[in-house]
């Protein structure tokens, strides 16, 4: 099996604390880069991030804490990038050690702004590593529930699958199942979408729309990734699986959903920027609207729920006027 050598995580976020919790059972080490010292500093002294899933413990014995993203990049073999999209390019753009012969996994669900692309997509466009490289890790995954050891299922897709297969051996636990998958764009696109699908299922419950519309707007959201998927990397894929209707589904109906919770506050009537301040997390499906909207003029695919969306969040186009012209195309 492929030796993964010595691992490391980038990002000091909930899903970033949650990979390091599952890593670092079967490791007993890890590389994690923070950003900030003084972050580092109380972490250190009370063995748990001091700001995201404080229920998660950990031996500091088992951590190396460094805000020196280079000297991480440096003497870590795997590097798995859980930061929150917006931010990728930015922390890259501090990496002066080469990447392309690093294994890459990126747990990010979301999309480049600015780029269009993919977390994957950059990383071989972008920055020149290999594409057999490069895994991404998906599945119906809230980090709260990984704190909680919570059973949770998650697939890596990557298309060496001997690299996948290792990857999987130290994601897997009595809480956590794992698979292998070669669909690496269809994971990655899949998770960007239904972020952006969470938004509308929030929108339509603040706007009271009961449980029979959420049953409907979430099975025609998933016909409209289907088409989307099938444009993007035309391979052939199971659209029930975990990866894809799963993460769908605890997205666009679990209160751990910032997504979804976004989605709400619009359609009780905040503002974006009202709804972006008071949440004080990334709803990384606002950005994955307008860059999946980008995509789509190239695309050409029907896709009806991202558009309206898009128009809501991006052309300040009223919720509900929205949302009933959905109402009138469903069937």
């Amino acid at each position: 099996m492929y030796d993964l050598g010595n691992i490391a995580i980038i990002g000091s976020g909930s899903w970033a604390t949650a990979i390091a919790k599952i890593v670092v059972e079967h490791t007993h080490h890890i590389g994690w880069h923070i950003r900030r010292d003084e972050t580092i500093e109380k972490f250190k002294r009370l063995g748990h991030n001091p700001s995201y899933l404080t229920s998660a413990h950990f031996d500091i014995n088992e951590l190396h804490l460094s805000s020196d993203i280079n000297r991480i990049v440096q003497d870590y073999d795997t590097l798995i990038f859980v930061t929150p999209s917006p931010y990728l390019k930015s922390t890259l753009k501090k990496v002066k050690t080469k990447l392309h012969d690093k294994f890459i996994a990126t747990a990010i669900k979301g999309i480049v702004p600015d780029e269009n692309l993919v977390c994957s997509e950059y990383f071989h466009k972008v920055l020149g590593v290999p594409d057999e490289n490069l895994a991404v890790i998906g599945g119906p995954s809230h980090a709260e529930e990984v704190a909680m050891e919570r059973l949770t299922y998650l697939t890596v897709g990557c298309e060496d699958t001997d690299k996948a297969e290792a990857l999987t051996e130290v994601l897997t636990s009595d809480y956590v199942k794992t698979k292998v998958s070669e669909d690496v764009l269809g994971i990655e696109y899949a998770s960007v979408l239904k972020n952006v699908y969470a938004i509308a299922s929030g929108i339509c419950s603040g706007l009271k729309y009961g449980d029979n519309f959420q049953a409907v707007i979430i099975s025609n959201a998933m016909q409209e990734m289907e088409r989307a998927l099938v444009s993007i990397n035309p391979i052939k894929r199971t659209m029930t699986d975990s990866v894809y209707l799963g993460d769908q589904l605890v997205t666009g109906y679990s209160n751990f959903s910032r997504n979804r919770t976004f989605g709400m506050m619009i359609g009780k009537g905040y503002s974006v920027k009202s709804a972006q301040m008071e949440m004080e997390m990334i709803a990384e499906g606002y950005f994955g609207t307008k860059c999946m909207k980008e995509i789509n003029r190239h695309l050409h695919v029907n896709m009806p729920i991202l558009d309206a969306v898009y128009n809501i969040l991006y052309e300040g186009i009223s919720p509900q006027v929205e949302i009933k012209l959905l109402t009138d195309s469903f069937r």
